[in-house]
């Protein structure tokens, strides 16, 4: 007799499997997530394992940063049950997440040294890079550049992969703005899964989602007065892994052959595109950084030259900010996604001028304010 496995049904109660599984993951993660950050936050205080305000701080109280324990423990419940597909077909990606989920609750509870995130940030890239072999191989043309060599497109995958983790990290600084950012990505990133359908895009979709369910959860405490919570170094790294792991799947699926061994999906722009789709955090790190070499600062010392602390400047309110830096992000992926069609050099320096125009607009704001006042 032939064993019973759900995940080959089709069809259950007459309902399409692939919609059941994007309801039970988006409903699975944001319950899980609801139910636990309220134990978290009781944890936090009894144990008194919060984060107090330093320097560069925009917050003036001890808070709770356990946060992103909850979005762990969802999504990879949710996802191994609904994404399935995913961990059998990368198989090194439940470990990877696990790494950093470890390093990041030992920084948010203990402090770890920079350079040790840095290793296991660098770890879980190769891991996913080489063992899932889920890499950037080809440039699409971006300064005359297209299939690069293999020890070539590790090194590179790797460094994007640490790039972005770290530029989640960053932007991290403000409530809702990390997880207003990566709901928008992925967003995005269901769209075009969708329009590109085939069975692991399915399961990204359902991946997409559950990150969407956690993180809407966890914004109702993030955005509370009375039980304020942050997700910490754990929840920022996990959701620009997976956001990065996404990043590069979308690349890939422009690489993919036909039956007659041309592109299955046409389109020389897609690196630009996924910039779009990530610019906010990747401009922010790229002014950050080009800031601190120009003051000749170290480049890994906090200070207060992110986006965000300039639109706070302007007396806005934390929530106002994040949502004006989301719109700001959506106008992007909008005129990327409306000029996909140009070279992809050409996209990319409209997509980085964007970009640098909204992180300095705070100054030209605060500027014409004084002079008119």
């Amino acid at each position: 007799m032939e064993e019973f496995d759900i995940r080959h049904i089709k069809y259950l109660f007459g309902i399409n499997s692939f919609y059941l599984r994007c309801v039970i993951g988006f409903l699975g993660t944001f319950f899980l997530t609801y139910i636990s950050v309220p134990k978290i936050i009781r944890v936090s205080y009894k144990k008194n394992l919060m984060v107090t305000p330093g320097q560069r701080s925009s917050h003036i109280r001890k808070t709770p940063n356990l946060g992103g324990i909850a979005i762990f423990y969802s999504i990879v419940v949710m996802a191994s049950i609904c994404a399935y597909e995913l961990f059998t077909s990368y198989i090194f990606l439940f470990a990877a997440i696990v790494i950093l989920f470890f390093i990041g609750l030992m920084d948010d509870i203990l402090v770890v040294a920079p350079n040790k995130k840095f290793y296991a940030q660098i770890i879980t890239a190769i891991m996913i890079s080489v063992g899932s072999n889920v890499r950037i191989g080809h440039f699409f043309g971006i300064m005359g550049i297209n299939l690069i060599p293999y020890w070539l497109s590790i090194i590179f995958t790797v460094f994007v992969f640490i790039f972005l983790i770290n530029a989640f990290n960053l932007i991290d600084g403000i409530d809702g703005l990390a997880s207003g950012i990566a709901i928008l990505a992925c967003c995005a990133f269901i769209f075009t899964f969708w329009r590109l359908s085939t069975n692991i895009n399915y399961a990204m979709i359902v991946l997409a989602l559950t990150i969407i369910g956690s993180l809407l959860a966890f914004l109702k405490f993030n955005f509370s007065v009375k039980y304020k919570i942050f997700m910490g170094d754990t929840g920022s790294m996990i959701v620009g892994f997976l956001l990065s792991f996404m990043a590069v799947k979308f690349l890939n699926l422009f690489l993919l052959k036909n039956a007659e061994g041309g592109p299955m999906y046409n389109l020389q722009s897609a690196p630009a595109i996924a910039m779009a789709i990530l610019i906010i955090p990747i401009i922010d790190t790229l002014c950050v950084f080009l800031i601190r070499l120009y003051y000749r600062t170290p480049p890994f010392k906090a200070d207060k030259n992110h986006m965000h602390h300039r639109y706070l400047k302007l007396g806005l309110t934390h929530k106002q900010v994040s949502m004006i830096l989301v719109i700001e992000n959506a106008f992007i992926i909008i005129v990327a996604y409306f000029l996909r069609h140009l070279n992809v050099n050409i996209l990319l320096v409209i997509i980085l001028f964007l970009g640098f125009v909204f992180s300095f607009l705070p100054l030209i704001l605060k500027k014409d304010s004084k002079n008119y006042g």
